[in-house]
């Protein structure tokens, strides 16, 4: 079974559409693993991460401590991850293939009937009871930089939507939503 987390209800149906991640139209789907990455509102900026096999000891010790996996996200965002709602649809896997094994992305490129829907009224409490440890920073850009050197596993997304960088540190405003996964090369997609 894979996943797809909307706040919208009532998605009877997924139909194939273009994205700029993917060639031609496709349903996006997640895996069990990484669905921790997607129970906080869409447009919430967070940085993901866990220990792969090629993580070392000194950087599990230092950014997951007795955590299996952090969902980072920026304080702001608390108020909406606490009034948020999501739907979790449960995707039947057949139509889909794996485009990255690592954040755990997979795609159909046919319609998709949802199996059921499970609705989460407390993310937070979700994430929780999933093991997974929610981490609330002033500013993502330090923890994104970071985990980035490390040797974790990890995921940015809508990094476009995090507060600025500091003025010292300034990159390109265009950051890429990116993936970890050894032995994977251009795994990390584009984030306007």
């Amino acid at each position: 079974m894979l996943f797809h987390v909307s706040e919208q209800s009532g998605i009877e149906r997924f139909e194939p559409r273009a994205s700029e991640y993917a060639s031609g139209l496709v349903v996006w789907a997640i895996d069990a693993d990484r669905l921790r990455s997607y129970l906080v509102p869409r447009e919430c900026p967070r940085v993901t991460y866990y220990a792969g096999r090629e993580t070392i000891a000194a950087d599990v010790e230092r950014f997951l401590g007795s955590s299996p996996a952090v969902v980072a996200v920026e304080g702001d965002w608390l108020e909406q991850l606490r009034s948020c709602r999501l739907y979790c649809y449960h995707l039947p896997s057949e139509t889909f293939e794996c485009i990255d094994e690592c954040a755990g992305y997979f795609v159909s490129r046919v319609p998709v009937v949802p199996a059921r829907v499970q609705v989460f009224d407390d993310p937070m409490a979700e994430l929780l009871r999933r093991g997974v440890e929610l981490r609330f920073v002033p500013n993502l850009w330090p923890l994104r930089d970071a985990v980035v050197a490390s040797t974790l596993q990890f995921s940015l997304i809508r990094m476009r939507n995090a507060l600025p960088r500091a003025v010292s540190n300034q990159e390109n405003h265009h950051e890429r939503q990116q993936s970890r996964c050894p032995g994977v090369l251009g795994s990390a997609r584009t984030e306007s």
